[in-house]
């Protein structure tokens, strides 16, 4: 199986990370058919990038600016079997893409995500709660190994041919640079996988492993507050795109479930002399009413008549076409 990495970068101020993610790739144990890394509208990063990593295909963002752009652009330009994503700021362990293709045996399986653990800079902040790790991009308290209703867009991969089957990442979605931290670009591309092709599989395995930093900036409960915010205003727009039944199946049973589960781990742990479970007990409650209130405004807005965003289908070979949604 010929396996295609994708890495978006979009600012030099990650230079050391860019590199370090794709010297990671470079030591898998099963070695990437090819290593794409798509650089985000900044000529300078560009230009930086192509000399200092020779044996790496470098190219620009030949869509919108943002994620699911760079997204589509590395697709466009892959030529392995499955293409895997990686975050310009994240390490794989030297397994990863060998955790990977042992997914795809199953003919049903159009992807497969893994493991995302955080790498602080400095302490972990100890009022954060584990079941909001996708906060800060990584796997959350509560994800199960085996069948998933959307992969993590960071820790991901996927058939080649899905693409032409679902379309590729929508954009209006998904994070830009210097904006509000939206995301789900990901979460809604699952989405509109499975509707198309209801007999795919996407699959958690917790044996794909890749380290995300985390900034000391995002330790701090302001970035909690707006993350959270923000990705229930991403929320409202994969809900307008794919039924709010899809779009927020998962979210309610993490609401239901897990986030009660948390509340009462945090006050057990209080109450046995830990002081610190009380915040995480009460950081779960904040951030599910942040999250609400996210969602809320953004169901607003989108009753009010704000124009639709748009998609871009990726097709075999760089095909691509834009359609209103």
């Amino acid at each position: 199986m010929k396996i295609s990495v994708v890495i978006c970068a979009y600012t030099e101020d990650r230079w050391d990370d860019v590199l370090a993610a794709v010297a990671s790739v470079r030591a898998q144990s099963l070695a990437a058919h090819e290593v794409i890394v798509v650089v985000d509208h900044n000529p300078a990063l560009l230009g930086r990038l192509r000399p200092a990593l020779p044996d790496v295909k470098v190219i620009p963002n030949s869509g919108p600016r943002g994620l699911s752009g760079g997204k589509n652009t590395g697709v466009a330009a892959s030529a392995g079997d499955v293409v895997a994503f990686l975050d310009d700021d994240a390490t794989a362990e030297a397994g990863w893409l060998s955790a990977m293709a042992g997914g795809y045996d199953d003919a049903n399986v159009a992807g497969v995500g893994g493991l995302t653990l955080p790498r602080w800079d400095g302490v972990a902040p100890r009022w954060f709660p584990e079941e909001f790790a996708w906060v800060v991009g990584c796997t959350y308290r509560g994800m199960d190994r085996g069948p998933i209703r959307n992969l993590m867009g960071g820790n991901a991969s996927f058939r080649r041919e899905v693409f032409d089957v679902a379309g590729g990442f929508r954009s209006g979605i998904g994070r830009t640079a210097g904006g509000r931290p939206l995301g789900c670009e990901e979460t809604e591309f699952c989405i509109r996988l499975r509707q198309a092709a209801p007999e795919t599989v996407l699959l958690y395995d917790d044996n794909a492993v890749i380290w995300h930093r985390v900034p000391a900036e995002r330790a701090r409960f302001a970035y909690f507050r707006s993350r959270c915010y923000a990705e229930g205003l991403s929320k409202a727009l994969v809900t307008r795109s794919v039924g709010v039944g899809d779009g927020l199946a998962s979210e309610r049973r993490h609401a239901v479930v897990a986030l009660p589960r948390g509340v009462a781990r945090g006050l057990r742990a209080a109450v046995t002399g830990d002081p610190s479970g009380l915040g995480r007990a009460a950081s779960i409650v904040a951030g599910l009413a942040f999250t609400t209130f996210g969602y809320a405004a953004g169901s607003l807005l989108a009753r009010d008549g704000h124009p639709p965003s748009m998609s871009i289908r990726t097709g075999r070979g760089g095909r691509r076409e834009r359609e209103a949604q």
